[in-house]
């Protein structure tokens, strides 16, 4: 387990909770009562904190805002349109919704419709196979043929684990093809992350985010302040973003 995957994990809401409890538990079989009470009461409050829907509205909110979703005929044209593998709250448009597959949407969708609006002539789907033999790049094309993208305009990058190896094997796939501008594809949460990271690596990346998830929804019985379990599920993918940019700007990813 790398660096970043323990600290991800530790931090998850819901596992650090549970390990301050723990502590507390072993502290106070241990009479340092105070203590115990003290790391207790902190992992309470942090697993309180994060079913709050005011709290992932205001920590994921901030991160889907930098980069403002825009419809595909308003964006840019570029030479290629480059989508990230991964999915988020299982493509949900509300993360405070029941799932719905009426309404999901996919990074491939939000590609399939800069294709179809001319923005670019290639899409370049970039991912490995994180479980199982077939790799998230050859999903999101099949996902893409499927939505009436030609194969010969898809191009798959199937060794990239992480968004930094996204992003060094991506830009490698680039410059073999003479591609200097490209629209970069993933969820709003994720874009701050992955356009730093692209950035980085010298590519000229315009944001086209997927729609926001993290929004109020419209039902009128939805409260800021009533501790929700979707909410404390959520703040997994928002801690998550977090320690990622952390972690990234230390090993001067970003």
């Amino acid at each position: 387990m790398t660096l970043s995957s323990f600290l991800t994990n530790l931090v998850i809401p819901l596992n650090l909770s549970i390990t301050l409890l723990v502590l507390g538990v072993v502290l106070f079989m241990l009479r340092q009562r105070k203590t115990a009470f003290f790391f207790a009461a902190l992992g309470l409050g942090w697993a309180l904190f994060w079913s709050l829907p005011a709290s992932s509205l205001w920590a994921g909110g901030r991160l889907e805002q930098l980069y403002a979703h825009t419809m595909p005929m308003k964006l840019p044209n570029a030479q290629a349109i480059v989508v990230l593998g991964g999915s988020t709250a299982n493509n949900r448009s509300n993360w405070f919704e029941p799932y719905d597959s009426d309404t999901a949407t996919a990074r491939v969708d939000t590609a399939a419709m800069l294709y179809k609006a001319h923005r670019a002539p290639f899409i370049i789907v970039s991912g490995a196979a994180l479980e199982g033999n077939i790799s998230e790049a050859q999903i999101m094309a099949n996902a893409l043929r499927q939505l009436d993208v030609p194969q010969q305009a898809i191009i798959l990058e199937s060794g990239s684990y992480t968004t930094y190896e996204n992003a060094v094997n991506t830009s490698k796939e680039l410059k073999q093809r003479n591609i200097d501008r490209v629209l970069l594809v993933t969820s709003a949460l994720h874009m701050p992350r992955a356009m730093a990271v692209f950035k980085k690596q010298g590519v000229d990346a315009i944001a086209a985010p997927s729609a926001p998830q993290i929004v109020v929804p419209s039902d009128r019985g939805f409260s800021f302040w009533q501790p929700s379990m979707r909410a404390l599920q959520a703040s997994r993918s928002i801690v998550k973003e977090y320690v990622g940019l952390l972690v990234y700007w230390v090993r001067g990813w970003i």
